[in-house]
């Protein structure tokens, strides 16, 4: 019988083993995409968004999906992730067979951001942003084991793929990359509240979505 696991019971150190998967340490955003300034009128939708999400997080928790709702769904549409071709997707399960196909583990994906340029095309899309989302009192790391885990499906069919764990607040990005071994590299840390570091957040997430613009890249 083939043993199931639930990705949300993984550490970091069943990922390692599961998926040989090994971390990179150093780099920066501007490593691998540049990084383009923001208009007037994206910052000041950026400072609406922070300040909309403040309000709630000063009255106490945020829930997950509140997080979802005030921070990452406005964040999404602000930087593109709305438009034809990207496609976002919250799906209710995702299975993935490890390498020696004797486990079988299942998982809730939270947004899962596509380049879907025809439905007929479905088969080959080419993952862009992979999303886990947590609420305001859990620190978005916690949620790492998770997002390797659904990020490690889409190396069966592209060499890359950007994941995102956030608490609403804090946004820690992660490029997980196939390999032997498979890689992830943990970027620097982002932050709504912050002025200088919300700037940035808006920046990276512009700069992921028209990673949508590149040929998908089949094995």
């Amino acid at each position: 019988m083939t043993p199931n696991l639930e990705a949300s019971q993984l550490s970091l150190n069943d990922v390692r083993r599961l998926f040989k998967l090994e971390r990179q340490t150093g780099g920066s955003f501007t490593d691998f995409f540049p990084l383009e300034p923001l208009t007037d009128f994206e910052q000041q939708e950026l400072l609406q968004i922070s300040n909309d999400f403040w309000r709630y997080l000063e009255a106490g928790k945020v829930s997950e999906e509140l997080v979802k709702f005030l921070s990452l769904s406005p964040l999404m549409r602000l930087t593109g992730f709305f438009k034809v071709p990207v496609v976002l997707t919250m799906e209710d399960s995702i299975p993935i067979e490890v390498e020696d196909g004797d486990i079988l583990i299942k998982g809730r994906l939270d947004i899962l951001a596509v380049n879907q340029p025809d439905a007929e095309l479905a088969a080959a899309q080419f993952w862009i942003l992979v999303v886990e989302a947590k609420n305001s009192a859990i620190a978005p790391l916690v949620g790492l084991p998770q997002l390797l885990t659904y990020a490690y499906k889409s190396l069966q069919q592209q060499s890359s793929v950007w994941g995102l764990t956030t608490n609403g607040e804090s946004y820690r990005f992660v490029r997980v990359t196939r390999g032997n071994p498979c890689t992830y590299q943990i970027l620097p840390e982002l932050n709504l509240i912050d002025r200088e570091r919300s700037l940035l957040l808006a920046q990276v997430l512009k700069a992921i979505c028209k990673l949508q613009n590149l040929q998908l890249q089949i094995a």
